[in-house]
């Protein structure tokens, strides 16, 4: 007897753990990854690309299934989930898996939600739905990992692991809350591997359409569910086929162990990162080091030049061109700059050290900021290339203007296994995220429902507070990125 396919026992997993349920610690990881995600989705509707999505999504019409964040009119599943992923994702602020480096909550908590909400699931089945979902995402993702290379082979193929292995988690997801059984979910594996995608060039040079990303991501997994339930099929051998994902994505270098390794005994969703800022998870630790110096006395008139050291694969990300990152126009550009981080963490941020507030439009063309960030160089350091992509490091030097050189050194970030943020961290990320939009009684009602999320007869009860409009605030980031 022939082994199962890789996609036969991911499928097997899946429906496995629908019925008997996951372990404690990821189902309370899952609970937190939730709510973390519905306040980002809050906070989100700041952006104009926000209200974009939204629009195009209203536009549409069709079936009322379920809700978009911060809207009253409810829409079908798929564009529920869309909506949903592109709010999740677009403030940079949405957790990460390392070494895999992608961020599989704002996809796969979006379809998760939208297709429960429709099926009229438990949130016990939802809770289910969304660790297997998270966990097939991260398992894929993790295949295209390379430790020889130390990197993701999808990001060295320039594509966004993200929307690709979250599109393919967002799928088990969603065909969970439906129901399927084994076939099904192998099934709506094969038809959302021909859906998924996402390239990361806007990261380097501009453009906002990373945003949609996460969103594509849920729609086509909720799609892929909802064309199984009507009778589509796909191949059995989906992902290590002659023609099929690995082949398409990674040339044929994947690492398949790492799908099926401990597969429902070593569960990676309570591994994942939450970020404690809103900017790319590569800037962190330089935050950290900013902050550091702060702490130590230092002020922006005392420093003459700042070099910053962080593993090579990262520099093209938050780096280069570095007349671009010491001179950024938005917030946007701000979030990927590793001299605008340095300088947010030594001139003070707010949150949990940085917030939404510190990368606005203002701040990225500060004229002070602009002086500390023309001191700062970002460059490859062997130490960190060492460490990366386990964590995301920065050594960072600074020189004084008398001459003095001094050190900080942040070798693991905040937010991970390492350095874990508290469950009351948590809440103070989530507050600051919805302050201003939704009122301390609809605050207080989401996080209390989400965290009791396996106890709740239906999603749509947990999921009513937010299905208003949303108190107004001034946009803080703009839509559109200097090219």
């Amino acid at each position: 007897m022939s082994e199962p396919t890789l996609g036969a026992q991911l499928a097997a997993f899946a429906v496995r753990s629908a019925k008997d349920g996951v372990p404690a610690d990821v189902a309370a990881s899952v609970h937190q990854r939730t709510l973390d995600v519905l306040g980002l989705c809050v906070a989100a509707h700041r952006l104009p690309t926000s209200a974009a999505a939204i629009a195009h999504v209203l536009d549409q019409g069709g079936h009322q299934q379920a809700t978009i964040v911060g809207s009253p009119t409810r829409v079908t599943a798929a564009q529920a989930a869309f909506a949903n992923g592109v709010l999740a994702h677009s403030l940079d602020y949405d957790d990460t898996h390392l070494p895999s480096v992608l961020h599989p909550s704002a996809s796969v908590v979006p379809a998760a939600l939208a297709a429960a909400e429709h099926a009229g699931a438990s949130g016990e089945l939802t809770v289910r739905a969304i660790a297997v979902g998270l966990e097939v995402a991260v398992r894929l993702g993790m295949a295209g990992y390379d430790q020889e290379l130390g990197n993701s082979v999808f990001f060295e193929h320039g594509q966004h692991a993200t929307s690709i292995t979250g599109a393919m988690g967002s799928a088990v997801a969603a065909a969970l809350a439906y129901g399927l059984d084994e076939q099904g979910v192998l099934d709506a594996l094969g038809l959302t591997a021909s859906m998924a995608s996402g390239i990361i060039e806007a990261n380097r040079t501009g453009g906002t359409v990373k945003r949609l990303h996460c969103g594509l991501a849920a729609q086509a997994g909720v799609n892929a569910a909802q064309l199984v339930r009507r009778g589509f099929t796909g191949p059995p051998t989906v992902l290590e086929g002659r023609f099929g994902f690995f082949q398409a994505w990674l040339h044929g270098q994947f690492f398949p162990d790492a799908v099926t390794d401990g597969l429902g005994s070593d569960w990676s969703v309570p591994g994942i990162f939450f970020k404690p800022y809103p900017a790319n998870h590569f800037t962190h630790t330089t935050v950290d080091a900013g902050r550091a110096f702060r702490e130590r006395g230092i002020t922006p008139d005392q420093v003459a030049k700042v070099v910053v050291g962080v593993a090579g694969s990262t520099v093209r990300t938050i780096g280069e061109p570095i007349e671009v990152k010491r001179t950024p126009e938005t917030g946007y550009q701000a979030q990927f700059s590793g001299p605008f981080a340095f300088a947010t963490g030594l001139l003070g941020g707010g949150g949990l050290g940085a917030a939404l507030d510190d990368y606005s439009d203002a701040l990225a063309t500060d004229p002070a900021r602009r002086e500390l960030m023309a001191k700062v160089d970002v460059v490859a350091d062997e130490r960190c290339n060492e460490i990366y992509p386990f964590q995301f490091p920065a050594v960072v030097t600074l020189t004084t203007t008398t001459g003095e050189v001094l050190v900080e050194e942040v070798l693991t970030n905040r937010g991970g296994p390492a350095r874990p943020l508290s469950d009351e961290e948590l809440a103070t990320k989530f507050s600051d995220n919805v302050t201003g939009r939704l009122s301390d009684t609809a605050a207080a009602a989401v996080r209390r429902d989400v965290l009791d999320l396996q106890g709740a007869g239906d999603v749509a009860r947990v999921l009513s507070p937010l299905a208003a409009p949303l108190a107004a605030m001034s946009t803080l980031i703009p839509a559109e990125e200097s090219k």
